[in-house]
């Protein structure tokens, strides 16, 4: 276990945590963890969902007090009451989806409630948005200060937090996940503003499940594991298997388990699927025991194909058929009745209800399964989800807890627990370990590869291309909508996958 590497030792450290301990009734969440946050510094946080970052995150924020422990901010003890008093001390969150009020100009968003005013009180629209270019020309970006809101991508929607949070003369900068939901270009961008704020004399806390960004960015990693604190090095003086033996506690022995099958008969048949605008002319089959990964980049029309197979949307020509026989398009219902199972993206969105109980939503899927005369029988529906949720391994208080106490991992278990209850034989994943960490990722792919050792299929749609080439035994490469190239996945590597997801022939290479 590496010592608590500080920074250097004539420096006070601008925001500091000092064993702090936080519980949430029976949960500790944080035990004993410390922390220290340097000017210049761009510090990376990571570790396994539940670890405690985000009740870590909360504790900075204000958000939650700390039930044991000090926070100290420029060496001084200083109580974090609430939001508005962290922000007070320079302190601001950058989230993962930030919450801008999308019908209000990005510079109304940066300066609600703080307008300039002119003369009679009347808002300063000029000199607001003098301040706003200022911010973004300081950030080093290009933005309109006067558009509005509504229609930024996620990536601007982030500079729109930076620049608000400089507004107040924040010192220190956390940014939960902020990476997850953007592109390559985006992140680079991001990094670039990242950097000029670092040397601006910023403390920048990076938590990230990605740990090659963790790299590439910070100058020290933290890491956590079960609420505790386990080390503190330098990023020169650590690697990336290091890290992930101290997240996991444990050995990785390998992230792919995939394990040797042989397909069957072809189960799955997507024939000439098209939508105008969106995908043309899609065929593919999935056969038993076959686990098959659907590439390319962003906006390809991956996640729109999978959609419209389940039924979710509509498409204007083509055919599904499920072991021979045609699927009548726009409905799930039949889709599920026929053996189809749908894990969509967006978990929280799509997959789960947030307010329900774990239990609750993984019987979603089988409500009418487990009544009688019209009346659900909760017995079974506590012994169906005590089931699933063991052989998932989902880590909750219990089925009863609200699902939305769990981590996003857990979280993700429960979305597959929904489906796999149905006993599917075809199954959808779409993005299946996006926002999970690298320990509930392995247990993800080695439930993957057991359903494939069962004889379900499996259609996986994922933009990692490590899990595209460990996992499937096909890899279909989507660009623009089309289906470009088929390749055997022990055959290829990376660089093929991606001249094909960006339109390029394999000569091109």
């Amino acid at each position: 276990m590496a010592t608590r590497a500080a920074g250097d030792s004539n420096t006070t450290p601008i925001l500091a945590l000092h064993d702090v301990h936080k519980a949430f009734g029976a949960i500790r969440a944080l035990r004993g963890v410390d922390l220290e946050l340097f000017a210049g510094e761009a510090h990376g946080l990571v570790g396994e969902n539940g670890a405690g970052k985000s009740t870590l995150v909360k504790s900075l924020a204000g958000a939650d007090r700390p039930d044991e422990g000090v926070v100290l901010l420029d060496g001084e003890p200083v109580e974090l009451a609430g939001p508005a008093a962290a922000r007070d001390a320079g302190i601001a969150v950058i989230y993962q989806e930030p919450t801008l009020f999308p019908d209000l100009s990005v510079a109304e968003n940066i300066f609600m409630g703080r307008q300039p005013l002119k003369r009679l009180r009347r808002i300063d629209t000029r000199e607001m948005h003098r301040r706003c270019a200022a911010l973004f020309a300081r950030l080093g970006v290009s933005l309109d200060p006067q558009r509005p809101a509504r229609g930024l991508s996620i990536a601007d929607q982030q500079l729109v937090e930076i620049a608000k949070a400089l507004s107040f003369d924040a010192r220190v900068l956390i940014m939960d996940e902020p990476t997850a939901a953007l592109s390559g270009a985006e992140v680079d961008r991001l990094f670039t503003v990242v950097r000029g704020l670092c040397e601006s004399g910023a403390a920048v806390l990076f938590v990230s499940h990605r740990l090659d960004e963790v790299f590439a960015l910070c100058q020290r990693i933290t890491v956590l594991r079960d609420g505790a604190w386990v080390s503190t090095d330098a990023t020169s003086d650590v690697s990336p298997d290091d890290l992930i033996r101290r997240m996991v506690g444990r050995e990785v022995s390998t992230l792919y388990p995939k394990q040797p099958t042989q397909p069957g008969d072809p189960v799955l048949d997507v024939r000439g699927l098209s939508r105008t605008g969106v995908f043309d002319d899609v065929s593919f089959s999935v056969r038993r025991g076959e686990i098959v990964a659907l590439a390319g980049l962003v906006g390809a029309g991956r996640s729109e194909v999978v959609r419209a197979v389940f039924g979710v949307d509509r498409y204007d020509a083509g055919s599904v058929l499920v072991d021979g026989k045609r699927l009548p398009p726009g409905r799930p219902a039949a889709a599920m009745r026929a053996g189809l199972a749908l894990v969509p993206e967006d978990r929280r969105q799509q997959g789960l209800v947030m307010e329900l109980s774990v239990e609750r939503n993984t019987n979603l899927t089988r409500r009418w399964d487990l009544s009688r005369l019209g009346l659900l029988n909760r017995r079974r529906e506590r012994s169906s989800a005590q089931e699933w949720t063991s052989r998932l391994r989902v880590k909750s208080a219990g089925v009863t807890a609200a699902v939305s106490t769990l981590s996003g991992g857990n979280q993700q278990k429960v979305v597959l627990a929904k489906w796999l209850a149905t006993r599917p034989q075809v199954l959808i994943v779409d993005e299946p370990t996006r926002g999970i960490d690298v320990g509930t990722k392995a247990e993800v792919h080695r439930l993957l590869s057991e359903l494939a050792g069962e004889g379900v299929a499996v259609l996986m749609v994922s933009s990692e291309l490590p899990e595209v080439l460990g996992m499937a035994d096909r890899v279909l490469v989507m660009h623009e909508g089309r289906l470009t190239r088929e390749l055997d996945a022990d055959a290829t590597d990376d660089e093929a996958v991606m001249y094909a997801a960006t339109g390029h022939s394999e000569g091109d290479r």
